[in-house]
């Protein structure tokens, strides 16, 4: 089940933070309770990219994205992503999470999230999001406009750009 009150607990704690500027990281603070392990006793792998919202949506928040949502009657969706695990997070571990956005190009923003116990890095996601209309896909300069911010992205990462121009070459529709 979506964690709806966690979601919930973040907006209102995130409810008076000051401003994000668009580049800037969101840091939070979260549990992995019991209802967010596996089998094995650890953090679920899915689990942690609904976590992972967690830190988007008040970042969105932040940078002012949210109410623009709104007003225009735009949504957004994840477009894709990429996951590295690489630490066990286990029952009652307390972590901490960085959302930030990394740049756009003509579709897509890019943002990078992490989450961190006790300074050791247990999992990264680059994660490509679109925000949509009823017309289709929202341009990010438009999108970025309209929440004030100017300027051309920042050059994306070489292994972003590694990862985009990977996923490019993948079959849509795959192979049955």
């Amino acid at each position: 089940m979506y964690p709806f009150v966690r979601m919930a607990k973040e907006i209102w704690v995130n409810r008076k933070a000051p401003p994000l500027g668009l580049l800037e990281p969101h840091i939070s603070q979260h549990i992995c309770w019991p209802w967010d392990l596996d089998f094995w006793f650890e953090l679920n792998n899915g689990r942690t990219l609904t976590l992972y919202d967690l830190g988007r949506v008040p970042m969105a928040m932040r940078t002012g994205l949210l109410p623009i949502l709104k007003t225009k009657r735009w949504g957004i969706t994840v477009a894709g992503n990429t996951t590295r695990y690489r630490r066990r997070v286990v029952m009652f571990d307390r972590l901490e999470m960085v959302s930030r956005c990394i740049g756009w190009d003509a579709r897509f923003i890019y943002m990078e999230q992490s989450m961190w116990r006790k300074g050791e890095c247990t999992s990264h996601m680059l994660l490509r999001s679109a925000v949509t209309s009823k017309g289709g896909i929202v341009p990010p300069s438009e999108v970025l406009a309209a929440i004030g911010h100017e300027g051309q992205s920042p050059s994306l990462p070489d292994w972003a750009l590694a990862w985009i121009a990977a996923d490019a070459e993948r079959p849509w529709p795959p192979v049955r």
